[in-house]
């Protein structure tokens, strides 16, 4: 893992540089687009507020694959082939076609960083003019910026869109020792009005918590009820806001990647493998660019494209989201126990790992993201 290159507080050194590509973001997103740079030739560097794998930003699952796509089995923790649904009056259990796995932050992201060639700074990014990236350490010119930072969107132009007039949803989570087999969700209004409750196990702690698609909604309360209804402590909180409708992926010269441009499964809350997967599919079109194939602009638009492409398995799912709080109780039970036979849990969740399939990670680095079948 690349180690901090300056320490806190007054021993904080200045930074004032060029490079070829600056990212923005160490964490799935900017590491992946890295990663498809390794061996260009180009002069990468990544910057974040924090050392890479210091902050842990979700329940971290993912479907197995691709963690075996990407080599990274090593963060591996658990693996689920069943996911359990609670309702208030029925609980559903489905066999899926692809199993799910939790897995470790810090070595996740510190496998990644390994698998890339780039230098790494701490610095916190404050805006930009051009491609002049602004930071509380001074100024970095890049020929090309990514922004990974998250769902603030800090170099996007004009204001940012607020909590809760943003399209966010809100989670909280608690990481109390323990262990467990099930990968459960808890569909019940007891906890949230719209929204779910999960319980991810991870080989020593079990990660639980609440979800909601109402950012009005505090999950502070329900999730320590979660907890507690599952006989585990509250501890260790960690919370965050969550994207869940796709925005456009490229403005004034900037490519955006995972949370900054809503990349983020509606429903299901889903992000860190549409964040690796639209980060390959960036890091491919730039490495282009680093090769002389094409331009900056061509990969500007080549990019915004092949990500607005899944428009529309996004804001299906966001229907499916608004859909879902206004079934009946009484009836989301025999709704669920209808979707069970196995043809129809073959097919629906074959769809979804479509939307962003591990298959598109062995595509190869060589490859530009528009001409590869992954949608």
């Amino acid at each position: 893992m690349p180690r901090r290159a300056t320490k806190r507080g007054d021993e904080r050194t200045p930074l004032e540089r060029d490079c070829d590509v600056l990212i923005c973001g160490a964490s799935f997103a900017g590491l992946a687009v890295a990663r498809e740079l390794a061996g260009s030739g180009a002069d990468v560097l990544v910057i974040d507020r924090y050392q890479i794998g210091e902050r842990q930003t979700s329940a971290c699952g993912i479907p197995t694959g691709w963690l075996q796509a990407l080599e990274l089995m090593e963060a591996h923790q658990q693996t689920f082939g069943e996911l359990v649904i609670h309702t208030p009056h029925a609980t559903v259990r489905y066999d899926l076609p692809w199993t799910f796995s939790t897995f470790d932050y810090r070595t996740l992201c510190g496998a990644l960083a390994g698998q890339g060639n780039f230098e790494f700074e701490t610095a916190k990014v404050d805006g930009r003019t051009g491609n002049t990236v602004h930071t509380d350490r001074g100024d970095i010119r890049a020929s090309v910026v990514v922004d990974a930072l998250g769902w603030r969107r800090v170099l996007g132009g004009g204001e940012p869109i607020q909590p809760p007039e943003a399209y966010l949803s809100r989670g909280l989570e608690v990481h109390p020792h323990g262990g467990g087999s099930d990968l459960e969700a808890w569909i019940d209004r007891s906890y949230v009005p719209a929204g779910y409750g999960w319980s991810f196990p991870a080989d020593g702690e079990v990660r639980v918590g609440v979800g909601s698609f109402e950012p009005r909604f505090h999950v502070k309360e329900p999730t320590v009820r979660l907890a507690e209804d599952l006989h585990r402590d509250a501890v260790r909180y960690q919370g965050n806001w969550i994207p869940h409708r796709i925005r456009e992926a490229t403005e004034d010269g900037i490519f955006f990647v995972g949370d900054s441009a809503g990349h983020c499964l509606p429903l299901t809350a889903e992000g860190i493998r549409t964040a690796l997967y639209f980060g390959l599919a960036c890091g491919r079109e730039l490495r282009e660019v680093v090769a002389g194939r094409q331009s900056a602009a061509a990969a500007l638009a080549a990019y915004g494209a092949f990500s607005a492409a899944h428009r529309s398995k996004f804001e299906w799912l966001l229907r499916v989201q608004w859909l879902v709080p206004r079934v009946p109780p009484r009836l989301l039970g025999p709704a669920l126990r209808g979707m069970s036979p196995k043809r129809f849990i073959d097919w629906s969740f074959g769809h979804y790992l479509q939307i962003a399939p591990p298959e598109f990670a062995q595509a190869g680095a060589s490859a530009p993201a528009r001409v590869l079948s992954a949608a």
